[in-house]
């Protein structure tokens, strides 16, 4: 199975507001810096994590994104699922089959 750099990226997000959340909310400018991602890359899977109910966010001053459980209750398997779709290697795998 390939994982395309979304998927990647994905990951790196996640652990990044699971190492560094500690309940705050998180820019997407620290995130892109730690992670050397660039913003606009990253906007694209933060909302990819977002409409699939993984972050929550916050405008403002101290806005940001943070993980919405704890870090324990993600797998990866959900995160690739969100940004990359069916994971089955073959159609016939897949789960409307």
């Amino acid at each position: 199975m390939k994982i395309s750099t979304k998927g990647r990226y994905a990951i790196r997000v996640m652990m990044d507001l699971a190492m560094n959340g500690d309940e705050k909310f998180i820019s997407l400018k620290d995130i892109a810096q730690r992670q050397e991602l660039s913003n606009k890359y990253l906007e694209q899977i933060i909302a990819m994590l977002n409409k699939a109910g993984f972050l929550e966010t916050a405008r403002g001053n101290n806005g940001g994104y943070k993980l919405a459980k704890k870090a324990e209750e993600y797998t990866v398997g959900d995160i690739l699922r969100a940004t990359e779709g069916d994971l089955a290697p073959i159609y016939c795998l897949t789960e409307d089959r």
